[in-house]
């Protein structure tokens, strides 16, 4: 019913400025995506989301309806983006006054981002960490770190498969019985 290409199916109703999209993806209905985007194969887009200019989305990546993606941003691949979170870019921002740049943010492979999360500009979110719906992201979030709260702290350590280690006699241990220590808010297989 949609507008196909030889490589990624777009929404009728969806308003796509760039030809960067990669193969597989779906783009779906009320999505602005500006010029100089880039977005990786295999995506899955839902309605309701904005894509600016300096954006930078992997493959595989998941993105829930809500959702506006700032100038800054840099999203890898395999990463879960849940309904209404939010991004910011601008430590001061002002009406009409832009920065000589954007702050960045790194999501990095794998990692997931609950409902209504909100994520501050300049931050990372590494390797697997997984960030708790609400959760008001501050500082940057380590390998496979679990967050809650606002502020986000750690409270746990999570699989490959999101899923939180268990913890037993001072070790972090995963689903393949391996064990991990916590060291400096790190997580260091043992």
């Amino acid at each position: 019913m949609g507008r196909f290409s030889k490589t990624y199916y777009a929404h009728p109703l969806s308003d796509i400025h760039t030809e960067d999209i990669g193969t597989d993806t779906h783009i779906w209905q009320y999505v602005v995506v500006l010029q100089n985007a880039q977005i990786g194969c295999k995506c899955n887009i839902s309605c309701h989301v904005f894509i600016e200019n300096n954006v930078r989305v992997g493959d595989e990546v998941t993105i829930k309806s809500g959702v506006q993606l700032w100038d800054g941003l840099r999203v890898e691949d395999q990463v879960f983006i849940g309904p209404n979170v939010t991004f910011t870019n601008d430590k001061n921002p002002r009406s009409k006054q832009y920065p000589e740049d954007f702050q960045q943010t790194h999501i990095y492979n794998h990692a997931s981002i609950g409902a209504g999360a909100i994520i501050l500009g300049g931050t990372e979110i590494g390797p697997y960490a997984m960030v708790g719906a609400g959760a008001l992201v501050t500082k940057n979030v380590p390998a496979r770190a679990l967050v809650v709260g606002q502020p986000a702290r750690i409270v746990g350590w999570v699989n490959d498969d999101g899923t939180k280690m268990e913890e037993r006699n001072g070790f972090w241990i995963d689903s393949n019985k391996q064990k991990w220590i916590e060291d400096n808010k790190k997580l260091i297989k043992a």
